[in-house]
Parts: C-alpha cells; sequence; structure tokens
C-alpha cells in the first residue's frame, strides 16, 4: 500500500504552544490506642502518597495533571484509513433530548484512508524462565520489610484477606459484584501458560513461547520483553508480527474498559446528561480507582467517557452501566459483544477490569477490542485525550469548579520519567494486583500503524510494561516488510468478505479456525492522532484535592 500522509500537530504545554519532532522510540480520636492511631498516620501516608504516584499499588491507574502540563505532548501525529469491512449492525443511540454540551478545552482532528492483507507462519521454543529478569532478590528484601507492617495494620490500603486481589488505592466500597450477585476473591493466574491454547487466528498463536519467523533483514526480537503475554501486529492489515502466548488467559485490569468502551459508547449521544445516584455507584470493588463523580451531580456522557479514558475512573464505568440497564446487564452486553469479535479467551464479570474470580482475557483478546473500538471516533477521541477539565460537585447557589485529569497512558503524555512515544495515539492501561501492569498501545511511523499488547511484565518496575511496549513498537517498526505474520487478527462475525491479496494460498486460509475462515484481516479506522491537550497557554494544574473530595469513601457491605 501506498504511504499515507500523517499531518502534524502542534502540541501545548503549560505556558506556550511547539511542534516537536522526536525519533521513533523511547527518548483519631484522644482515646485511641497508640497501635491504631499508628495505623491511621500510616494509611495517610500511603494515601497521601498515592494521590500524587499514580503507578503505586493502586487497583488501577490513575493520573493527574502534573506542575509542568503535558511536556512534549504526545504523538502529533493523525492515523487515516479506509475500513475494509464493518459490524453487520451497531447498537443504535439511546435516546434522550440532548443537553448543552460543555466543551473540554482541547482540540481533536480526524481523517479517512487505506488498507491491505496478509497470512501466517512460524515459531520458536518456549522461553526458559531462567531467562525472565523478575528483580526477585529486590522483591524478596523489600517484602521482608514490608510483610511485618502488613501483618500488624491490616487496614492499610494493601490486600486483606477477604479480597486479595484489591490493591490498593485510597478508598472504595467493598468487593466487586459478578453478575450473578456474588462477589469473591480472585485465584491467582498459572504461571505457565497451557501447553495447548486457542488458535483463532492461526495455529502458531495456540502455541506456548514466542512466535516470529524473521526474515532478510529483519532485526532480531529485543531481549528484555519479560511480559507473561504480549503481539506485535499491523493495525490495518490484522498481520500479527511477533507473538508470545497471546492466548493464555489471564486477568486483564483496566484494559477491559476498551471492550466497555466498544459496547456501551455507540448507545448514548456525547451531550446526554446524566444524574448520578448512590446505586450507580454501588458495587465498585474496594481499592478501585476514581474520578471522583459526585452523587446527585448531573454529567454528560462525555464527561463521563473522559473519566473513565483518561483517569481510569471505576466511578464512571458504574455510572455508564446504571445508564445501560445496570452491572450486569452490561456484563452480559460485554460478553456478547466480546464473542460477536471472536474474542474467545475473554470472560467478563465486572464492567471495569477490577480483578474477580474468573474474568481473564488475553493478548490477543485485548488487542481485537481496541482495533474494533479505534474504528469509532468518539473512542478515538477519548484515548488521545492527554488532559482535559473535569466537572466537580454541584453545590445549590454556587458556580461549578472542574479540576483537571491527565491520560494515565504515560507514553501518550510522557509522564513518570518517560518521554513520550512518537506517534502514540493510546489506547488504554491497566494495573491490579492479579493483572499486574497491562497495556494495549497504537502508534504510527511513516504510514505504517502497529498495535502492541503487553500482560504482566516479570520485571516489577513501574515504567516496565511502557518499556517493554516501546521496545516491540521500535522492533516492529523496523522489521516491518522484513517478517512473515505468525497469524492474524480475526474479524467479527457478520463482518464483509474483502477481497484476498494476488498470491495468497488457501494454507493462510486453512490456519484461522472457526468462523474466521472467510478472512483472516479486519478494519481499523483509526483517525486517532486526534491528541487532546490544554487548549489555554498558560494554563497550569497542580490541585492537590482534599481525600475526601478526590475519592469518596463508601461503607463496607
Amino acid at each position: 500500500m501506498s504511504p499515507t500522509a500523517v499531518p502534524r500537530r502542534n502540541d501545548v504545554i503549560a505556558s506556550s504552544r511547539c511542534t516537536q519532532k522526536y525519533a521513533v522510540g523511547s527518548p483519631a480520636r484522644s482515646n485511641a490506642s497508640p497501635l491504631a492511631s499508628f495505623h491511621r498516620f500510616l494509611t495517610k501516608v500511603i494515601q497521601m502518597h498515592q494521590l500524587q504516584a499514580p503507578k503505586a499499588s493502586r487497583n488501577q491507574d490513575t493520573g493527574r495533571v502534573s506542575v509542568a502540563g503535558v511536556r512534549g505532548a504526545a504523538s502529533p501525529e493523525e492515523f487515516t484509513m479506509r475500513p475494509s469491512m464493518r459490524f453487520a449492525s451497531r447498537t443504535p443511540p439511546i435516546g434522550s433530548s440532548p443537553g448543552d454540551r460543555r466543551e473540554a478545552p482541547y482540540r481533536v482532528a480526524g481523517g479517512g484512508g487505506t488498507f491491505t492483507t496478509v497470512p501466517t507462519t512460524t515459531s520458536f521454543p518456549p522461553r526458559s524462565a531462567a531467562l525472565r529478569r523478575g528483580g526477585a532478590a529486590l522483591l524478596a528484601a523489600s517484602a521482608s520489610l514490608l510483610i511485618p507492617l502488613a501483618t500488624a495494620a491490616p487496614a492499610l490500603a494493601a490486600p486483606g484477606p477477604a479480597s486479595p486481589s484489591a490493591s490498593a488505592s485510597p478508598g472504595a466500597s467493598h468487593g466487586a459484584t459478578a453478575p450473578d450477585g456474588k462477589a469473591g476473591p480472585p485465584h491467582k493466574p498459572a504461571k505457565e501458560p497451557p501447553a495447548q491454547m486457542s488458535t483463532v487466528g492461526g495455529e502458531l498463536l495456540g502455541k506456548p513461547g514466542t512466535q516470529v519467523q524473521l526474515g532478510p533483514g529483519a532485526p532480531q526480537l529485543p531481549k528484555e520483553i519479560s511480559g507473561d503475554s504480549w503481539l506485535v501486529a499491523d493495525a490495518e492489515s490484522g498481520d500479527i508480527l511477533a507473538a508470545h502466548n497471546v492466548h493464555w488467559k489471564l486477568p486483564p485490569a483496566s484494559t477491559l474498559k476498551m471492550l466497555f468502551a466498544d459496547t456501551v459508547l455507540p448507545k448514548f449521544p456525547k451531550d446526554q446528561k446524566h444524574k448520578v445516584l448512590a446505586s450507580d455507584l454501588a458495587g465498585m470493588g474496594e481499592g478501585s480507582s476514581q474520578v471522583g463523580i459526585k452523587e446527585d451531580s448531573t454529567y454528560t456522557v462525555h464527561d463521563l467517557w473522559l473519566g473513565v479514558f483518561l483517569r481510569s475512573g471505576n466511578d464512571a464505568v458504574h455510572a455508564l452501566s446504571a445508564m445501560n440497564g445496570g452491572t450486569a446487564k452490561t456484563v452480559q452486553d460485554m460478553q456478547a459483544h466480546a464473542e460477536e469479535l471472536q474474542a474467545l479467551d475473554t470472560h467478563v464479570v465486572t464492567p471495569d477490569g477490577y480483578d474477580a474470580e474468573g474474568q481473564v482475557s488475553s493478548a490477543y483478546d485485548l488487542t481485537l477490542f481496541a482495533r474494533s473500538g479505534l474504528q469509532n471516533a468518539d473512542f478515538r477521541e477519548y484515548c488521545s485525550t492527554v488532559s482535559a477539565q473535569f466537572p466537580g460537585e454541584e453545590k445549590p447557589g454556587k458556580k461549578r469548579e472542574t479540576f483537571g485529569i491527565q491520560n494515565t497512558n504515560r507514553l501518550l503524555t510522557g509522564a513518570a520519567g518517560l518521554q513520550p512515544y512518537k506517534g502514540m495515539a493510546g489506547v488504554k492501561n491497566g494495573s491490579t494486583t492479579n493483572a499486574g501492569n497491562t497495556f494495549t498501545g497504537v502508534a504510527q511511523h511513516d504510514g505504517k500503524k502497529l498495535l502492541v499488547t503487553v500482560m504482566n511484565p516479570d520485571i516489577k518496575e513501574a515504567n516496565e510494561v511502557y518499556k517493554e511496549t516501546q521496545r516491540l513498537l521500535d522492533w516492529g517498526f523496523e522489521a516491518a516488510g522484513h517478517v512473515k505474520p505468525v497469524g492474524v487478527l480475526v474479524p467479527p462475525k457478520g463482518g464483509d468478505k474483502p477481497g484476498g491479496r494476488a498470491g495468497q494460498g488457501a494454507g493462510a486460509q486453512a490456519s484461522v479456525t472457526g468462523s474466521s475462515k472467510d478472512g483472516m484481516w479486519t478494519a481499523l479506522g483509526i483517525t486517532g492522532g486526534a491528541l487532546a491537550v490544554l487548549a489555554v497557554a498558560g494554563f497550569v494544574v497542580h490541585r492537590r484535592h482534599p481525600l475526601p473530595d478526590l475519592v469518596r469513601r463508601r461503607p463496607k457491605s
């Protein structure tokens, strides 16, 4: 296919606007006991730390606007493509009279484009566990220091025995509710992948270990990739350039919000308003990340989706789920949509990705969710928004205030010591106790669009999932055209059957199982560049919201 023209876009920082070019890749009470008081003191310290360090030990990764604004603001590029297939149907918007929409201070742009097709191929044996770096000695030493604190102060923001999956973020309600109304702590995933996994997308994808077939001039895969599961795929053709345990069923964390968005987002117009009730926020898991939604306050659908994508707000997810008929119905809708997308490794229990018994997905499925969602212009807008203003609590007789929120995708924002990755345009990150860190990202360089998903790196360092994504993106852009695909991202059921490329053999078709036999490629309508930034020069946000205002504590049930 001919290179797609990609317009450049201005990046806005706190005090000025500039255009930058980057090289591809990473650049108590008085009568309280002393022990109880000490517990409260430690709790407060941890809570304060978590508010200012989004990646700490929170159940869901959240973000804040930095003092200096968004430095280098990521990815000044737009994805422009023409979809080669469409879903058989899309749920029409659920009507309600549109209200006055308050515009967020950022800009979005879009475009249209082209597609190609491709086949499948070969593998490496499974990686030796001895080669996977995890910093085990350091972790063990840290654990030996922290265990006495955890046992002496079980009320701290760490997993309690009744909910071992809930890594702590300040204040939230107890227990995630499954569709049947029961909540329970999830089991830890197996330490090794199954000997045989699903072959959706190609026979090689069902094998454990790394799958890649290097051609002449192809670079070697980066060595420091410790994710339990990962893949690199061409976002347009759907070709999988390299894969590792891609059908291993693992906890997805907040990356499952991509499926939630792809399922629910088309149903409601942006300017529809919703008054949040206490019942809307019931059932959130303990330690859930929240954007700061207030009961009895009204928000537009646009506001709520910003809360989902930027702050990874489970409160926003639950408010939107209430609009959709409740959590149980939303979970059912998500499961049905996953099956429509042929994401057969996925079992949905909670709409927000919070750890729950039986809730799993895979790197393959998460990439399908991202690819499907990116066909929706609103999805592209939200996942590429760097920062925005979010409405505060409504108070009678007072002007409603707003506060700044920032996207938790560090390759988009350049936060926490990382540089923005050139061409990065979304999609979603996540973090829970059981899932570890997960991330799906999409980026473009020289007309090539790649999707990368990484799940649970063994190296337990705050930015590791982003660093491994960077390495895989760098490799993918260099390797494109020099490797044979090892599989393909299948189209959804009912998708149009695109014409095959000349010379494509029947063997490639045969390697794709189930209803994917009619084709091995799908469409992607990414206009994603849509980098949303602070629109007013000189605007700086570093508001430290008091804990009760940012994340409301809810009584444990």
